[in-house]
Order: structure tokens, then sequence, then C-alpha cells
């Protein structure tokens, strides 16, 4: 007996235990924004804020004026309703094989999908909680800047630009990170006259300990802690004077504290997975669904660096 005559005998096709899955970059930490506890029930909540006050000259015999000081409210809306499904049929389950495995792997994907849309929708509300096409200043300093470089690349300039804008916003020094894409991390590894650098984060505490470990840190650069993302916003934007047409918004930000950070949010409903059977389909079903919102609770530590998304 040989292969030419025992063909009935040999499978032509054979499958492997080991099923492949999609590779996933690593999330960001629900600790860079404000975690709302207090927006239990309806879909709007309301946060007071309070102003500064001025000092007065005091004269001898004379009486101080009363002075107001000023109020608002800041809204956080809960705005995304999100889910999956599927489905298993019993016919399936009668002829298939590791589908035990197949619908767990069913299941982490679904809610892989959910966290990157809501990371995704986390630094949409960034860039979203500024004015585009507008410089966006606090204190006399621009906190929404466009590269006008050549490429409409990123320099060192940049980094000192937000740091002064920072400091001039009375932000802390401690806690200020920046996200940016994996096409700025090029350009700046490209840079050559690299200066007040650091390869080592500095404040890895305060964005989580998995985070530190896993996602990706560039450098530190002139008090900022530089990490990537793939999910920032893109599109035609600008600052007033520079308008970038295939851009992305790195985002500048504050994560010391929940009085820091510039964006809250919260979940009405944490996402949650629901089963039943249709037996006139003969069918197993599945669903998983969430509800959130995100809102801006400060522009002062909020900054927007707009780059080039491609080029670098």
């Amino acid at each position: 007996m040989d292969r030419n005559n025992t063909t009935a005998f040999i499978e032509a096709q054979q499958y492997s235990n080991f099923i492949l899955e999609n590779l996933h970059d690593v999330l960001l930490p629900g600790s860079m924004f404000r975690n709302v506890s207090d927006f239990n029930t309806g879909t709007v909540l309301d946060i007071k804020t309070v102003g500064s006050t001025a000092i007065q000259d005091v004269q001898e015999g004379q009486p101080l004026d009363a002075s107001d000081i000023s109020t608002n409210t800041i809204k956080l809306y809960i705005t995304d309703y999100i889910g999956d499904a599927w489905k298993i049929s019993d016919e399936l389950r009668q002829d298939g094989t590791q589908l035990e495995q197949l619908q767990a792997m069913r299941a982490m994907e679904a809610t892989r999908a959910i966290a990157e849309n809501f990371e995704t929708r986390f630094l949409q509300a960034c860039n979203a909680g500024q004015t585009d096409g507008a410089a966006n200043t606090v204190n006399g300093q621009a906190h929404r800047v466009a590269s006008s470089e050549t490429d409409n690349l990123v320099t060192l300039d940049h980094f000192i630009q937000m740091k002064l804008a920072y400091d001039k916003a009375n932000v802390p020094q401690a806690g200020r990170i920046a996200i940016v894409d994996p096409v700025v991390e090029a350009t700046i590894n490209g840079l050559t006259n690299l200066v007040n650098v650091s390869n080592n984060p500095m404040f890895e505490g305060m964005v989580t300990e998995g985070f530190a470990k896993d996602h990706k840190f560039v450098r530190n650069i002139f008090g900022w802690d530089i990490w990537t993302s793939n999910r920032l916003p893109k599109g035609t934007l600008g600052d007033g004077t520079t308008s970038v047409t295939d851009g992305v918004a790195n985002v500048f930000m504050s994560v010391l504290d929940d009085n820091t950070k510039p964006v809250m949010g919260a979940w009405r409903k944490m996402p949650s997975v629901e089963g039943w059977r249709e037996p006139s389909l003969r069918e197993d079903h599945f669903a998983t669904t969430g509800r959130f919102g995100f809102g801006t609770q400060r522009n002062d530590s909020l900054g927007i660096l707009i780059s080039d998304a491609t080029k670098y």
C-alpha cells in the first residue's frame, strides 16, 4: 500500500486545535478621566463651578467693598448606547468542534470592541472639548496648536509651547502626559537635537502600573510623559491660523487627580452579556450592551497639538 492506491484513507485537510486571535494593542487606563460617581439616574448631570476672587487694598477707617464671585455649571451627558450580538445554531453545535472555545473568544472580542469604542470616544471628547479653528487661549497662551512646520511635523518647540501654556494656566508640573500618534513618535525618534529628554516615565504611578508596563512609552520631553495611541481623532483640524487637512489631534492633559483631569465620564450601564433561547429557530442568542458618556470639565488642563497623520 502506498499513497497512490490508498487515497481514500488520506485526509485532504487537517485543522489545528490552535485558534489564531486578532492582535490588539493595550487600552488606555480609566484613570485618565474623572469617573463620575454621583450620576446614578437621568441623562444629564449638572456640576457647579466656582471662579476666582480679587484682593482689595485696605485703608484705615474705610469699609471693604463686598464683591461677588462667578459661578457656573458644566454638563455631562449620557450619549452613547452601544452593543454587539451573536448567535449559535443547534446544527452548528451538532456538527462543529471547539465551539466552547469559539464562543468564549467571540465574547472576548465583543468586550474588546466595546472597550476600543470607549477609548476612541474618550479621545474624541478631548478634541471636542475645544473649539476647532481657534487657539483656545488660557491666560494668553494657546492650548490648541497646529504645526506650521514643513509637512506639519511635530518639533521640540511644540512641547516647549505646551509646557508654557500649562505653566501659565497654573497646572501642576506632576501628572502631565501627552498621547500622540505613532507617526509622531517616529518624528520624535528622528530628532537629533533632543534636550531635556528622559527615557524613563516620571508619572507612571498616575496612569496605573499595568499601563506603564504594557503600553508604548516613548520618553519624557520637557516634563511631558509621551505615550502612543492609534485611536486619536483624525481629519481636517486647525487652530485658527494653520489648518491641517490630513491631521491628527495629539492630546495633552493632566492626570494628577480628579480636580486637574480635563475630561469626566460615567457609565450608565456597564457592558454585560445576556443570553436567550429561540426555540423556533433552534438558536442560542447572546447580546452585549453598554451606555456611557463623556464631557469636558475644564479647559485649562487640556491641550491639543495637531500634526500630519501620515508624514514623519
